[in-house]
């Protein structure tokens, strides 16, 4: 399916990709606010149509999931790539600090219950990857986790890139379609983007100082992201990197991407049996004799 994707965001599925290498903007695109609103909504109805036959087929489902450093832009894209979806169609699901109860389970549990039903979209904000990123960074969590018999932590996170490439493949072939997408903000426009929470009332909620405390940690989560993406590439699961700086460019091609996966499906409607459509005949004749 993935090869009718064509875009150059799709991480290697060789570990060749390279955090210092990827696109945080690309040079030369840009939309004006009529342009992307135009483009924007074209894509909305790609997905809203063929979203509609898969809700009808109810064979596969589709996994959506949104990484990123903090204020690079996944709730308004998520926001943007969904709307006109129909509510019924789509579940959204925030992943943030475990609960006591899902820390004892695995850490597979708490996404894997969220996981979409067939003939549904299903939409992570942030998901199991927190546990070869932010764990990664702050491997102190593990001690909440009270794992028995840990691994040294080399090994420990090698394991737990094989469960994830193991669930997703089990998902995959299962009927999920996974597409996952980093969205690649700078370390210069994250701080431009602090500085607007802080100067702009309206967007004094959204700033967290906890949210500049990681920010000491960047060329740490730089280093798990690649690893991360890099391990758990794969043509069942693809990771995109997609540019965050300028967020009109970034919702546009992340809606690209999700429409071209959709198209790809060959989605149709159900067709019923002759004998069930004998039955609806009937059933017309005598609705229109009443």
């Amino acid at each position: 399916m993935f090869d009718a994707i064509k875009n150059n965001f799709l991480v290697p599925f060789d570990g060749s990709f390279s955090v210092e290498n990827s696109l945080t903007k690309i040079d030369g695109l840009s939309y004006k606010k009529k342009s992307y609103q135009e483009t924007l909504a074209q894509l909305n109805e790609r997905i809203d149509v063929d979203q509609r036959m898969l809700y009808a087929q109810d064979k596969h489902s589709v996994l959506l999931v949104f990484q990123a450093m903090d204020a690079a832009g996944k709730d308004s894209t998520i926001r943007a790539v969904t709307r006109g979806i129909n509510p019924a169609g789509c579940q959204v699901f925030s992943f943030k600090q475990p609960s006591k109860e899902e820390l004892d389970h695995d850490y597979l549990w708490r996404t894997a219950k969220r996981m979409p039903e067939r003939g549904r979209i299903g939409v992570f904000n942030r998901s199991y990857y927190e546990e070869v990123l932010v764990v990664r960074v702050h491997p102190e969590y593990l001690s909440y986790q009270r794992l028995p018999n840990m691994a040294p932590e080399v090994e420990l996170w090698s394991q737990r890139y094989e469960s994830i490439r193991q669930h997703e493949q089990h998902l995959a072939r299962n009927g999920t379609v996974i597409l996952k997408f980093w969205l690649n903000v700078s370390k210069e426009e994250q701080k431009q983007r602090f500085l607007a929470r802080i100067d702009t009332p309206e967007k004094n909620w959204k700033f967290s100082s906890s949210d500049v405390e990681e920010r000491q940690h960047w060329d740490e989560y730089m280093v798990a992201y690649q690893d991360a993406l890099n391990e758990t590439s794969r043509p069942w699961a693809p990771w995109y990197a997609i540019p965050a700086d300028d967020k009109r460019v970034m919702r546009i091609k992340v809606a690209e991407i999700v429409a071209q996966a959709l198209e790809s499906l060959d989605l149709k409607y159900p067709t019923l049996s002759e004998s069930k459509m004998n039955e609806l005949r009937q059933i017309r004749e005598g609705l229109v004799s009443q």
